[in-house]
């Protein structure tokens, strides 16, 4: 549970220069928060930004209409929230998958795997976050910028530990994700029927070896 107290909830977002949501104060809110998230995950990627209604969310999540507005006050709030809070957990659950390891290449393919877990279980993610570009670009670029700056910091200490070759490191984490979010796309998108495992074994083997022959 995160208490926030309401002089708080006033301050800007740095990156997005909005004011920041207020945080539920009980259990019961933020369970009723990640309601609406949820649904607004599932009715956006459906139906498209500009033709979800506050209405099919409240209705996707079991709520009624004015409860939305306890916890956000137009649907671009829940929108961007949503892009913001899809970067989070993305985060973490990468982050999670290699809490054990210590060698940097075996953290890219525990990293690619559960990003691509991720993916098939959030198959909305990819909708929701193109349309950010154009809902709230504010919002899309502090979901790559923050993958970004976490992957450049790992990169830079696998270089000093002898793990990888040296190299730019802002330049290799956004080829890193590109490879991630490309494989994502073909998972949930164009629906290939490779595995992930096939997927991340392949992908995995040109990011250790490169093209050379």
């Amino acid at each position: 549970m995160v208490t926030t107290s309401a002089p708080n909830s006033q301050k800007q977002n740095k990156s997005t220069g909005k004011s920041a949501i207020p945080q539920p104060k009980t259990a019961r809110g933020e369970a009723t928060r990640r309601a609406i998230l949820a649904a607004a995950e599932r009715v956006i990627g459906e139906k498209g930004y500009n033709d979800a209604s506050i209405g099919h969310i409240t209705s996707e999540a079991g709520v009624a209409q004015g409860t939305f507005y306890i916890y956000f006050k137009t649907k671009e709030q829940v929108f961007s929230e949503l892009v913001l809070e899809m970067g989070r957990l993305v985060r973490h659950t990468i982050s999670e998958s290699s809490v054990s390891l210590t060698d940097r290449l075996d953290v890219e393919k525990a990293g690619l795997t559960a990003f691509l877990r991720f993916v098939r279980a959030h198959p909305n993610l990819y909708k929701i976050v193109q349309e950010a570009l154009f809902v709230d670009p504010a919002a899309y670029q502090e979901y790559y910028s923050k993958f970004v700056t976490g992957y450049r910091v790992g990169l830079l200490a696998a270089v000093k530990k002898g793990q990888i070759s040296e190299g730019d490191a802002e330049i290799r984490a956004w080829a890193l994700m590109g490879i991630g979010r490309a494989l994502g796309e073909q998972l949930v998108v164009f629906h290939t029927k490779k595995t992930i495992p096939e997927l991340v074994d392949s992908a995995h083997h040109l990011i250790v070896n490169g093209l050379k022959p």
